[in-house]
């Protein structure tokens, strides 16, 4: 069992600059994150949920959806048992509730950025972003 947990939502002008995190746990022994990949996905008012990126448990290859841009950038502290969704030139579109998911096949995430997040095991309870113009 995984639990995950994002922050850094909130309220943001055209432009700016975010940050959230998804700090996960569940594991007794060893890092969580050395066993789990971890997507990221959002849901907008009235959308379907889709995919934003993934980050690999053991070799941390990082994906990303085709239609994201370079404004996005995943990584993650294994560490500290946290990934990062640094999200740049905030846009009014990008208004959601944003998701982390975990699931410890290394190919899942990928798989499920193009089936709106479908076959991930874990999720957390996401946090808002709201892009004001």
């Amino acid at each position: 069992q995984v639990q995950l947990v994002e922050s850094g939502g909130g309220l943001v002008q055209a432009g700016g600059s975010l940050r959230l995190s998804c700090a996960a746990s569940g594991r007794t022994s060893g890092r969580t994150l050395d066993y789990y990949s971890i997507g990221w996905f959002r849901q907008a008012p009235g959308k379907e949920r889709e995919g934003v990126a993934c980050i690999g448990s053991s070799d941390d290859h990082i994906y990303y959806a085709d239609f994201m841009q370079d404004r996005f950038a995943i990584s993650k502290d294994a560490a500290q048992n946290t990934v990062y969704l640094q999200v740049n030139n905030l846009k009014p579109d990008d208004t959601a509730v944003y998701y982390c998911a975990a699931h410890s096949h290394p190919y899942q995430c990928v798989r499920s950025l193009d089936l709106h997040g479908n076959g991930m095991d874990y999720w957390g309870k996401g946090t808002l972003v709201t892009v004001s113009s």
